[in-house]
């Protein structure tokens, strides 16, 4: 990985989840979400499910919600254009959907095949009526994940937490 601001934002961003509600994390399995992933998995009052597909998470998650169950979507930016078709059920049916996404494609990126799906992965979002909460620093996330599960689950609203390469550090290949 690349160089990052050396700070662990896992811990405080896991209990932020918490601390909102979460109980279900969908999740396609990612390098630079293991260790949040991880957490989920460990705490048996969090049910952590893998998706095959990104587009499978809008539509658990909306079930869920109607269950009663609050989850959040744990996704690269690669993934958002998967979700396209089933955002608009979350924007039709005003469920909340809470996404914490990590943006590829930014700061130090490494793969060509990244770039594309890094620069329109913010477009997709906010043509899907997402509010952006883009983070740059490890000590901001729990704090932007607070305020995205308030407006998310109270207002019913579509927030996607954005951590940039930044934080997360970027991924480096040999070519």
């Amino acid at each position: 990985m690349a160089e990052t601001d050396g700070q662990d934002w896992v811990p405080g961003t896991y209990d932020a989840l918490k601390d909102a509600g979460v109980s279900l994390a969908a999740y396609v399995p990612d390098g630079g979400f293991r260790n949040l992933i991880a957490r989920c998995h460990d705490d048996s009052d969090m049910e952590a499910i893998a998706l095959s597909n990104e587009a499978e998470g809008p539509c658990l998650l909306a079930g869920a919600w109607l269950g009663g169950v609050r989850g959040a979507l744990i996704i690269q930016s690669n993934g958002v254009g998967n979700c396209g078709n089933n955002f608009g059920l979350t924007k039709m049916g005003r469920f909340p959907l809470l996404a914490i996404v990590s943006q590829r494609g930014s700061w130090g990126e490494a793969n060509s095949w990244m770039m594309y799906s890094g620069q329109i992965a913010e477009p997709i979002l906010e043509l899907g009526g997402f509010h952006i909460m883009k983070v740059d620093h490890a000590a901001d996330v729990a704090d932007a994940v607070r305020a995205g599960a308030t407006t998310a689950f109270n207002a019913s609203q579509a927030v996607a937490v954005v951590l940039t390469q930044r934080v997360l550090g970027a991924k480096q290949f040999v070519g």
